[in-house]
């Protein structure tokens, strides 16, 4: 899809209810959603962080979203994709200040040059006890990306097309913080495996999006 044709028709989503766990439960992996329910009273005090789902054309005017792969380190997101974000600082204003603030950091987008037109439901990750805020951005040029090597592996430009394309969801085998391996559902994007939090935020997203494209 085109990016004037998409922008056109994603600002209606601010008018949409957000889906929230009824998004987040068909990517959850299978023991996600008991764990959170028993960690309620802890998520409360848990700490934040802001995400940035960001939309753009490329260069021939096409519609991509931007993903990060992190890093390799000793961490429960080791060498995962994710949005491009981070954990909230006390010079941020706000949440949404601290996305853009983090996606400048990462991937090089100016935080002037996003649009933010919806702030997406928030979850909770419970092995990393933070509760991470998504907001969808569009940026309406074609960015120059520059990746923080220090954090990010490789930034990944995900196709409009692959992410709506309902065949790029399936089910596989991963190893999970609590040291078990389970079957987990999962986006397939450009040959890498999205699963966990980052699939139940985009869940959310792309039920928001096939509202109103």
């Amino acid at each position: 899809m085109y990016f004037n044709t998409f922008s056109e028709s994603v600002v209606k989503v601010k008018h949409l209810q957000l889906f929230g766990e009824q998004s987040h439960a068909k990517m959850s992996p299978p023991y996600r959603i008991d764990l959170a329910k028993q960690m309620r009273a802890k998520a409360k005090t848990a700490k934040t962080a802001g995400v940035m789902a960001l939309f753009y054309p490329n260069q021939k005017a096409e519609t991509h979203l931007v993903l990060i792969l992190r890093k390799t380190y000793k961490g429960v997101h080791s060498n995962q994709v994710g949005f491009p974000g981070g954990k909230y600082e006390d010079a941020d204003d706000n949440l949404m200040i601290t996305a853009l603030r983090e996606t400048e950091e990462e991937v090089g987008v100016p935080m002037d040059k996003v649009n933010v037109i919806k702030t997406i439901s928030p979850l909770y990750i419970p092995p990393s006890n933070f509760m991470v805020h998504p907001y969808l951005g569009l940026m309406d040029t074609t960015p120059e990306f520059i990746k923080q090597d220090d954090e990010v592996e490789d930034i990944l430009e995900i196709h409009l097309q692959d992410f709506l394309n309902d065949d790029n969801i399936i089910t596989t085998n991963v190893q999970t913080s609590l040291n078990v391996r389970v079957d987990v559902p999962a986006f397939k994007l450009n040959g890498h495996i999205v699963w966990g939090a980052t699939a139940m935020m985009l869940g959310e997203i792309k039920d928001l999006l096939k509202q109103v494209l």
